[in-house]
């Protein structure tokens, strides 16, 4: 739906299902409720999650016009996707599997551009339209004395769905944007790991595939990677990485890359006091400790150094150690909750990026994205609408508070 401030929306990853008949059931149960409770007034605006299997039956003509009529009876449409998760996402363990096949493979590459023509053919007149995406591959698949290549080869794929962007912007005047989303150990992690790939090997490698490919000045083809590569910002995996938002944005815009758009979500964190008295966050902690996502942690040392550990198992297996002195961990929790006892969340890094937005928007799209309600602990767990409507609500009341 339409704010002072984006069009927001929650990403669809929430709803388990990977054939495009079990995504559409989702939507038809969930979306029309939603709409009716947070946006009853005007047209709602969706967050869609497609898997591979599902993008590839949603193509297909007679799947497309079913969708776009009940778009059309439910006064809904689509203005971003998510294509993270190529393959299942509930109900199995995803892990590090989140990221396969990564940028390295033609199929992630095949995938990606058939869901830019899907969101060409569902996409508003007028209004641009973004992908979110893996930040090329998962770190620990790769040798570090292999790294080069691997950031070469994958960022080739990419300039490849530039490419594609370029001339459905040619031909159609849509404006389509790949988002990259860094998170805690992808090949990008980071704000300023995203910002140097970007300057370091995206903008040398595309400026010159551009030229070749279109016959256009260096200028021009550095203008197309800026307006088809962006950056997805989000916001849990950011505050993770302990980063400064204020910092990150100002980089971003000195650097003339833009942000396709905002993933509104928050991490668990807590400080860990020393001896025993850590404990019971510790065992709090391990409350959280399931077999579906990884929920890496990224720990702060009483030095103001970072340990990294790829998934909880292996940061509680560390847990007395006493050079800690808080932990962050990768586990979307609702964004309306900020106490959960000894633990926090991060909701304070949401509220601080949406500041930011309202003083000086940097992207167009919002999307609320809380994919854990089948695994959070017994006790936090609530239906699924009333989760959604809870999350959009309370975004929109930040938006609209006044701040300093």
């Amino acid at each position: 739906m339409k704010t002072d401030f984006g069009y927001l929306t929650y990403c669809s990853n929430i709803h388990a299902g990977e054939s495009w008949p079990d995504h559409f059931a989702a939507l038809r149960k969930f979306i029309p409720s939603v709409k009716e409770k947070c946006s009853p007034d005007q047209p709602f605006g969706i967050g869609l999650r497609l898997s591979n299997e599902a993008s590839i039956d949603l193509a297909k003509e007679a799947s497309m016009a079913e969708f776009k009529d009940w778009l059309t009876t439910t006064d809904s449409y689509v203005f971003t996707m998510n294509g993270f998760p190529y393959g299942g996402f509930h109900n199995t363990r995803v892990k590090e599997q989140v990221h396969a096949p990564d940028w390295t493979t033609t199929d992630r590459l095949s995938y990606t551009i058939r869901m830019f023509d899907i969101l060409s053919q569902l996409l508003p007149e007028g209004m641009e339209g973004g992908i979110s995406t893996s930040p090329l591959t998962y770190r620990y698949w790769h040798k570090p004395k292999d790294l080069e290549n691997i950031f070469e080869a994958t960022t080739l794929k990419m300039i490849e769905v530039a490419k594609h962007l370029k001339r459905l912007h040619d031909t159609t005047g849509q404006l389509l944007h790949l988002d990259i989303e860094p998170e805690p150990d992808g090949l990008l992690e980071s704000g300023p790991e995203f910002i140097d790939w970007y300057e370091a090997y995206l903008l040398p490698l595309g400026t010159s595939e551009l030229q070749k490919a279109f016959s256009i000045s260096a200028a021009e083809a550095e203008a197309t990677i800026k307006r088809h590569v962006q950056l997805c910002y989000d916001v849990c995996h950011f505050a993770v990485g302990y980063e400064n938002h204020q910092e990150v944005v100002n980089k971003l815009k000195s650097s003339g890359i833009k942000t396709g758009k905002i993933q509104i979500s928050a991490a668990l964190k807590a400080p860990m006091a020393s001896g025993k008295a850590r404990n019971p966050v510790i065992a709090a902690f391990k409350g959280f400790n399931e077999s579906t996502y990884l929920h890496q942690v990224v720990a702060r040392t009483q030095s103001d150094g970072f340990n990294r550990y790829p998934d909880l198992p292996e940061a509680l297996a560390d847990a007395d150690n006493q050079d800690i002195k808080e932990w962050r961990s990768h586990f979307h929790v609702p964004l309306f909750v900020e106490d959960y006892g000894v633990l926090k969340s991060t909701q304070e890094d949401i509220v601080k990026v949406l500041d930011l937005q309202k003083a000086k928007p940097f992207t167009n799209h919002l999307e609320i994205e809380t994919y854990t309600w089948e695994v959070l602990p017994e006790g936090l767990k609530l239906a699924i609408d009333e989760s959604i409507v809870r999350e959009m609500n309370w975004v929109t009341d930040q938006l609209n508070t006044e701040f300093d």
